[in-house]
């Protein structure tokens, strides 16, 4: 029976870090990677695993792929301490890895905001992964890759992804940031279009094409700080062109 092992990063979260911790007991290895946290997420993870690593956060796919490199399961499953492993994702999981048939799976999160999941806002990411030939690349949004076929998994992840709108907002003003600088180095000009009709765009993304009005009041509220994050983004480069961070 293939062996698995669970990476979860963390960085002060110890609101939530437990309830992560408790939803992948199952797993034959349970890895904490740490970027130095201020309140007691190291105590709390080190009750579940000890194999709690600390490192000096520089950007997601290294502080990741940091924790790849010391797993020892044949299989690998990312979780987020504000996710949790449903028991019955934890038996397809099992299941998938007694007959796997492709070398990574991609699982569905349904976001939860205002006390409510919101199943049209929800995105299906490569999670689960073969380790040997895995890598995380991209230094905000890192994606995942593995070296064979991809499937997906039926049962989803949940997600307590967005912890009050203050949140919510600092998260979107954090990576428009990162983006802007990655953006600038590669000397990327604003334009009306993509300060006006991009931001536009993401709104009715969100809100129209993939059902978030079907949410009611939380799925327009997410697709609204979506939009203003895309708006962000281009603000913070023009920003950076005119040396006024």
């Amino acid at each position: 029976m293939p062996t698995l092992t669970v990476i979860i990063p963390t960085y002060n979260e110890a609101a939530y870090i437990e309830g992560a911790l408790q939803s992948v007991t199952f797993a034959d290895e349970i890895i904490v990677i740490d970027s130095h946290s201020t309140d007691n997420t190291v105590e709390i993870a080190k009750k579940y695993t000890s194999k709690v690593l600390l490192r000096e956060f520089d950007n997601f796919s290294a502080q990741k792929n940091h924790a790849l490199q010391q797993a020892t399961g044949n299989w690998v499953l990312f979780v987020d301490a504000d996710e949790r492993v449903t028991h019955s994702l934890e038996t397809e999981i099992k299941k998938t890895l007694e007959n796997p048939k492709h070398s990574g799976y991609k699982v569905t999160f349904p976001h939860y905001y205002m006390n409510r999941f919101l199943y049209h806002h929800s995105d299906s990411v490569l999670r689960l992964v073969l380790r040997d030939g895995a890598s995380f690349q991209g230094t905000v949004h890192e994606k995942l890759q593995c070296a064979g076929s991809v499937g997906t998994l039926h049962n989803p992840m949940l997600h307590f992804t967005y912890k009050g709108l203050h949140n919510y907002i600092s998260k979107k003003e954090g990576y428009a940031w990162t983006q802007a600088e990655q953006r600038f180095a590669k000397n990327e000009k604003v334009t009306w279009f993509k300060l006006m009709v991009k931001p536009t765009y993401r709104f009715f993304s969100s809100y129209v094409f993939r059902g978030g009005f079907r949410d009611g009041v939380p799925g327009l509220t997410v697709a609204a700080v979506n939009a203003y994050g895309v708006f962000q983004r281009y603000v913070k480069l023009m920003l950076l062109h005119r040396g006024m961070r």
